[in-house]
């Protein structure tokens, strides 16, 4: 089906693309949009272990703020949990990455930055490092171990990929204009490529299984 639609690229920076598709029926381009928020995997902070928190928010606001960190995404070297052989429900180096937080409060209030996160993959960690956490005044102190994993966003809306996935019409019958705008985890021209090629496996199997019924 997607040999046979036009794709022109009409604006694209790493965290955004706005492309035109032509030849193709807006229930399928649709599709696509609501796949690059719900189906596209992206990596989140899901555990947190608080091993000391003396500071002025509870563990539970704590752990949501780290939730909502957009952590950057490598869908080559990581599985989803579902998907990885481990078999252990606490994960492995194949489908989780651990973060740690020590923090202290000094002489004057401090704020804890999502840049304060120390990660065991380089490659894995926060969008932007300038994410207010918390702020800790003088004796106050944070320390804990959060882990990661690929989500998608139709779980949570921590995992979605993109901000902004929007889809209208164009001038001419058949055509209409996606625009995607990433959240940073993934480049936005990943989000559509990998939308566009879970939804054709996902219609692949719908074919493959009305086949075998009307079989």
């Amino acid at each position: 089906m997607w040999s046979l639609i036009k794709v022109k690229v009409i604006a694209e920076t790493p965290n955004s693309i706005s492309i035109q598709l032509e030849g193709v029926d807006r229930s399928y381009a649709n599709a696509v949009r609501r796949f690059c928020i719900a189906e596209v995997p992206a990596m989140a902070i899901d555990d947190v272990v608080i091993l000391e928190n003396s500071s002025v928010l509870y563990d539970e606001i704590l752990a949501h703020r780290l939730g909502m960190i957009p952590i950057k995404t490598d869908l080559g070297r990581y599985n989803l949990p579902e998907d990885c052989d481990c078999g252990n429900p606490l994960g492995c180096h194949k489908c989780r990455v651990l973060f740690v937080l020590d923090a202290k409060g000094k002489e004057k209030v401090t704020t804890i930055f999502s840049g304060d996160l120390v990660s065991e993959d380089r490659e894995v960690r926060p969008v932007s490092e300038t994410i207010p956490l918390i702020k800790l005044a003088q004796g106050q102190t944070v320390k804990l171990e959060a882990y990661a994993r690929l989500g998608k966003g139709k779980e949570h809306a921590k995992w979605q990929p993109c901000t902004v996935a929007t889809l209208v019409e164009g001038r001419n019958e058949g055509v209409y204009n996606l625009t995607v705008e990433s959240t940073g985890a993934l480049p936005a021209r990943q989000v559509v490529t990998k939308a566009i090629e879970l939804l054709e496996k996902k219609l692949k199997e719908i074919e493959v299984s009305v086949g075998g019924a009307s079989a």
